[in-house]
């Protein structure tokens, strides 16, 4: 070996050294850079929290000086706590709340929220109508409106001859007119004479009277039971929830939510999947023993075209029937469906049979011609109507009201 490739080898040996070194130096340098930005973190949380504990004590020490100056009210005496069968409603919060609101506040309310949203279905027909000179191409609109607003063929075909034919329309040009017009044949479409009482509410009703909540998937149906259970207890009557829907995750759970709220008791199974009809059945038994003046069953959201649910329904029904008779069976609809949710319809009242239906979110859309076709098809009355979240935004249906409040 000469002395250049010795040379060679020692130059190779002290770069790979060298690159050794100042790897393990920039190793170090890194890991320093990490510690030092984790104690930074560290620090910044400390002094969060620091901070954090600081404010706490400011609002005690605020609290507690305001209690001294000013007394606190007496403490409101607890409502004995509900029970249910097997297991007892969960402890709530919400058991504080204001009472549920009578039907005849709810209504008032109710009304004037429909009358301030956006109503393009009544709005839509009034500015037509209110034209100088109606064409056949106006009264083709006002047609289409109403199919749009899910009236129904028939009905909106029905309408437009009475329109077309009514002097106060074709004949002048006052809006107020015209408007009245329109208010009088809506009203009559809608139907001023039916009895919307639920069947709860009339004298000869059975006690306890048994109320089926029935409904698809996503209408609204078990909050619609527990809305209803407190429009009951606002009227002073004493309630039973039945938590027949055993399929659907946390469904019995929601149900006594409600019920803690009023203090209602829920009878449900111990465990999902249960039978629904051992359920409607220990219901029925537990409500009749009790004396309740309601027993309200909620059930699963069926799928309209699920033959062997729907025979589950009826299954319900009838033994529910072997301890007491079933006053009534609501079907809850979603307004903004339209036309779907008369199939739907259909379907529920083949399988059970319907005395009755619930509106959810008829917020004043498009869709509220619904109230009409749903009748119209059903020979059944909307008897009740939600317009929004809240615990006591369910009312008794009221054709005024309703019209007005399209019209508004």
């Amino acid at each position: 070996m000469d002395t250049q490739q010795i040379i060679a080898i020692v130059v190779v040996a002290v770069i790979a050294i060298a690159l050794i070194i100042a790897g393990v130096l920039a190793d170090r340098a890194r890991k320093k850079r990490i510690e030092t930005a984790e104690q930074a973190r560290e620090d910044r949380e400390a002094a969060a929290k620091e901070a954090a504990d600081t404010a706490i004590v400011a609002q005690q020490a605020e609290r507690s000086g305001q209690s001294e100056s000013e007394p606190e009210p007496p403490a409101a005496t607890p409502e004995p706590a509900a029970t249910s069968t097997p297991t007892p409603a969960p402890a709530s919060s919400a058991a504080s709340e204001s009472a549920p609101e009578s039907a005849t506040s709810r209504m008032t309310r109710l009304k004037a929220r429909l009358a301030n949203s956006a109503n393009p279905f009544g709005k839509a027909l009034f500015n037509i109508l209110a034209k100088d000179h109606l064409s056949e191409a106006d009264w083709e609109d006002v047609e289409d409106t109403l199919l749009m607003a899910d009236v129904g063929a028939d009905a909106s075909e029905q309408l437009v001859d009475e329109l077309r034919n009514d002097a106060r329309i074709t004949g002048t040009h006052d809006p107020a007119q015209v408007r009245e017009a329109l208010r009088s044949k809506l009203l009559a479409m809608v139907g001023t004479d039916t009895d919307r009482r639920l069947n709860a509410d009339k004298p000869e009703a059975h006690k306890p009277s048994v109320i089926i909540m029935v409904g698809v998937n996503g209408t609204g149906k078990t909050t619609t039971a527990g809305k209803l259970a407190r429009l009951f207890v606002a009227d002073g009557k004493s309630v039973m929830l039945g938590a027949a829907d055993t399929f659907r995750a946390a469904a019995a759970d929601q149900l006594e939510t409600w019920g803690a709220k009023v203090n209602v008791p829920v009878v449900r199974s111990d465990k999902d999947g249960a039978d629904p009809a051992s359920v409607a059945f220990e219901a029925s038994q537990r409500a009749k023993d009790d004396n309740a003046d309601v027993l309200i069953i909620d059930t699963a959201g069926r799928l309209q075209n699920k033959a062997n649910l729907m025979d589950e329904l009826g299954k319900i029904r009838r033994v529910t029937e072997k301890n007491l008779p079933v006053d009534e069976v609501l079907l809850v609809l979603d307004a903004t469906t339209g036309q779907n949710g008369m199939e739907q319809a259909k379907v529920f009242a083949q399988a059970i049979g319907i005395t009755g239906v619930v509106l959810s979110k008829l917020d004043g859309s498009a869709k509220g011609g619904i109230v009409v076709s749903v009748q119209k098809e059903l020979g059944v009355p909307v008897k009740l109507v939600g317009l929004g979240e809240g615990p006591d935004d369910l009312a008794p249906f009221n054709p005024e009201d309703f019209v007005d409040g399209i019209l508004a």
